[in-house]
């Protein structure tokens, strides 16, 4: 006996509900695959750069997301010359394959990276006092987070509005893959794709 195909494989507005709750509890739930998506920058060579973050927050209203890094990586040079991103998210669980593009703001001495700091919990604050810089090369591997000293200098939070998502749904009943853009001022267009 077959399942029933959920609303969202025949319905845009379903889709893409589908697609902000799965985001949201990757946010809530940190063993939701959506909880570590992949960040994909342009590198300062012009070459792709891709890593895994942690989601840290969304806002469906704003299409913003939220995620932390160390201000010291090489990210913040990447989006300081080049705000475009893209996030891609998948949970194999439910073949759900979500790619997110827009453009990234940097927050380091201001009020959004003052409220992500302080929702940080204590563990995650140390990871950010690691010195020297992530990335450098090292003779011997960095000291526990517990020997680290406090991180608040380095910590930087990164905001990503997209105007573009792209969901891909794996199915044995046909797969569905659907476009949504959003203007400057908001006004959602959605579409359909061929698989």
């Amino acid at each position: 006996m077959s399942r029933p195909r959920p609303a969202f494989a025949d319905d845009l507005a379903a889709t893409r509900a589908e697609a902000f709750a799965l985001i949201s509890r990757g946010v809530a739930d940190r063993r939701s695959p959506f909880h570590t998506p992949t960040l994909a920058t342009i590198g300062l060579d012009g070459a792709p750069r891709a890593r895994t973050l942690v989601l840290r927050g969304f806002d469906a209203a704003t299409r913003s997301l939220r995620l932390h890094s160390d201000a010291r990586s090489g990210k913040q040079a990447e989006l300081l010359r080049d705000p475009r991103a893209c996030l891609h998210l998948y949970d194999p669980g439910h073949q759900v394959q979500i790619r997110l593009e827009g453009q990234a703001s940097l927050h380091r001495d201001d009020t959004v990276a003052d409220a992500a700091w302080e929702a940080s919990r204590p563990f995650s604050r140390l990871c950010y006092g690691i010195e020297p810089a992530p990335g450098t090369p090292v003779a011997e591997p960095p000291p526990a987070p517990a020997e680290m000293g406090e991180g608040r200098a380095h910590f930087m939070a990164l905001r990503l509005v997209f105007a573009r998502m792209e969901w891909l749904w794996l199915a044995a009943t046909g797969h569905r893959r659907a476009r949504f853009t959003w203007t400057a001022a908001g006004q959602e267009e959605a579409t359909w794709l061929v698989p």
